[in-house]
C-alpha cells in the first residue's frame, strides 16, 4: 500500500492508497474518510482475552476496525490528539508502542500487550506496553510533533515517560525520578526513562499527562448539594 501523510506535525492525516484485495488495520474511530469499493469489519481483535488486555491494560479499544479494498481505493486516517503521524516498516521485529500511540497496520502484524514490570507501571506508561510484532507497515501518532532519538552501544539516553511514542526492542531501560521531592513539585518533572543498548527512541514534543495537570484544576468542580 501506498502512503502519504499531511498537515504535519500539528495536525497530522494520513492517507492510504489500496490495491485490489489489500487491507489495512487501524484503532476504532480513527476514520476520517473513504472512497468506494471499501468494505469495513469491526472485531475484538486477536480474540476476547487479548482484546480485553489491550484495553483494560494498554489504553487502546477493545475493538479494532479492518478496511478491505475490493477495488483501488482511498482511505484517510487520523488520531484523537492533534500531533504527527510517522511510518514505521517492521522486518521480522517487534516495536514497543506507549498506550494510545497505535494508529494502523497491517492486518498481520500482531499488536499484543505485554507484562512490563514495576518499572513500567511506575513509568506512566501502564502496566502493559503494546507490543508490535512482524513485518509490515506501522504508523504511529503523538500529541505534537515526533522526534526520533538514536542510542548507541555504551551510551545512555534519559526521556520524560510522558514524551515516549515508541522505542526498538533492542534497548533496554530503567526508570527513575528525577531529583527529589523538590524537583517534582517545582520543578514540573517526576519519572524519566533512561534507555541503553543500541536502537532507536521515538518522542513527542508535547506530554498529554502535563495537558491534563494543566487542564483539570481549571474544570469547573461539581457541587454534591447541587441538583
Amino acid at each position: 500500500m501506498e502512503h502519504e501523510i499531511t498537515s504535519r506535525p500539528s495536525y497530522a492525516q494520513l492517507t492510504l492508497a489500496l490495491a485490489a484485495g489489500e487491507s489495512v488495520r487501524s484503532e476504532a474511530g480513527t476514520m476520517v474518510s473513504h472512497s468506494p469499493g471499501i468494505d469495513v469489519e469491526t472485531s475484538a481483535e486477536g480474540g476476547l482475552l487479548k482484546s480485553l488486555s489491550r484495553s483494560m491494560f494498554g489504553g487502546e479499544s477493545f475493538f479494532m476496525n479492518t478496511f478491505h479494498a475490493r477495488q483501488e481505493a482511498q482511505l484517510q486516517l487520523a488520531p484523537t490528539l492533534s500531533g504527527d503521524i510517522r511510518h514505521r516498516e517492521l522486518t521480522d521485529e517487534t516495536l514497543s508502542v506507549q498506550s494510545s500511540s497505535f494508529l494502523a497496520s497491517d492486518p498481520t502484524i500482531d499488536v499484543d500487550t505485554e507484562f512490563g514490570g514495576a518499572k513500567s507501571f511506575f513509568g506512566g506508561e501502564g502496566l502493559f506496553l503494546l507490543h508490535l510484532t512482524g513485518t509490515g507497515p506501522v504508523f504511529l501518532s503523538s500529541y505534537g510533533a515526533i522526534e526520533e532519538l538514536t542510542v548507541r552501544e555504551g551510551q545512555r539516553r534519559v526521556v520524560d515517560t510522558g514524551h515516549i511514542v515508541a522505542f526498538d526492542e533492542s534497548l533496554s531501560f530503567d526508570v527513575r525520578k528525577v531529583g527529589g521531592l523538590k524537583s517534582t513539585l517545582f520543578n514540573g518533572e517526576g519519572l524519566v526513562c533512561e534507555f541503553r543498548g543500541d536502537g532507536r527512541v521515538w518522542t513527542q514534543t508535547r506530554s498529554p499527562d502535563a495537558l491534563l495537570s494543566w487542564l483539570v484544576p481549571k474544570l469547573p468542580q461539581r457541587n454534591p448539594t447541587t441538583k
